[in-house]
């Protein structure tokens, strides 16, 4: 049967907060009193992981379904497992360690009931460290500002879609892509909710600082050409302002003869327009290597197994 909610959560070595998320999650959605099915995708976990899963599915076949991958391809891929594997009119994401709670999803549907297709959510108050809030704020600013995608919250993934939305983002084959960016491009009514936040239930972020400018950099370069054109406009500033001093130190060595006191000016501006044109090849680099991996047409990930209950299971139920 058709369920009314599909909920996808990644997993990626989460074995010590597993069973706080099942018993918090089932009794939530138990009480929205609707049709419902619940979608876990381990990402290629190291740990206990996959055993918990599989037990969880023994105790709740009927709306349980675990995606194994083969290999760790990033919480985005597994995200687009689950919504292939989804059957319900309204999808939800959710992070397996319990920084949003998942009695929270009720907010996203009643939004969702009203008649939008993409619903975000806003951390009320944050509990992440100094660092990454204020790192995540202004990767925040500067990604609205390039690729003009308003996400106020970007790192939150308590998030609900439209059928429709989901249906067009299974059509895409992008290799490297921002989920909540991409849904919002297709989305036709859009909007966001304020939803609470709570401290990691157990382990440890698997997000550094690292990943997270990693993330963003695939996100400004996967939907936006504005990176490449700003550096072509500097490239033609630096250009003519490269000419001009050359023109100037030439008429200075004209007519004040040979100096020696602004060599060392001359290496910083060399080093300057060196590091300029590094940071360029960079960047240039960058959206060969998105080519690359878009034109090798590998699959984006590998599913090894999916427990799930067959027709044969329900009918002898």
């Amino acid at each position: 049967m058709k369920p009314e909610l599909s909920v996808v959560i990644p997993v990626y070595n989460e074995e010590a907060g597993l069973s706080q998320l099942f018993n918090r999650l089932y009794p939530a959605l138990d009480a929205l009193n609707l049709s419902y099915e619940i979608i876990f995708v381990n990402d290629g976990s190291r740990d206990n992981s996959v055993s918990i899963l599989a037990q969880q599915f023994q105790l709740r076949p009927d709306v349980t379904r675990v995606i194994l991958f083969n290999g760790n391809y990033g919480q985005h891929m597994a995200i687009l497992a689950g919504f292939e594997a989804t059957r319900g009119d309204i999808i939800v994401t959710l992070d397996a360690d319990l920084q949003n709670p998942p009695e929270e999803i009720g907010k996203l549907i009643e939004k969702m009931r009203e008649g939008y297709d993409y619903v975000g959510s806003i951390r009320r108050v944050r509990q992440d460290s100094a660092w990454r809030t204020i790192a995540s704020k202004a990767m925040n600013r500067l990604r609205e500002n390039i690729t003009h995608i308003k996400i106020t919250d970007q790192g939150n993934m308590l998030r609900a879609y439209g059928r429709n939305v989901i249906d067009l983002i299974n059509q895409c084959a992008e290799v490297n892509t921002f989920v909540p960016a991409l849904a919002y491009t297709f989305a036709r009514k859009p909007t966001e909710v304020v939803v609470e936040h709570e401290e990691r239930a157990a382990g440890v972020s698997k997000y550094s600082l690292y990943s997270l400018i990693r993330l963003n950099f695939d996100l400004i370069t996967g939907f936006s050409l504005v990176p490449l054109q700003f550096f072509s406009i500097l490239g033609m500033f630096l250009s003519v302002g490269s000419a001009a001093l050359v023109v100037l130190l030439l008429i200075r060595r004209f007519l004040l003869g040979a100096e020696a006191e602004g060599l060392f000016t001359l290496f910083a501006i060399a080093f300057f327009l060196m590091g300029v044109i590094l940071f360029g090849i960079g960047l240039v680099g960058e959206y060969v290597g998105r080519i690359f991996q878009q034109v090798r047409a590998r699959p984006r990930y590998v599913v090894q197994t999916i427990l799930q209950q067959t027709q044969n299971d329900q009918k002898h139920d």
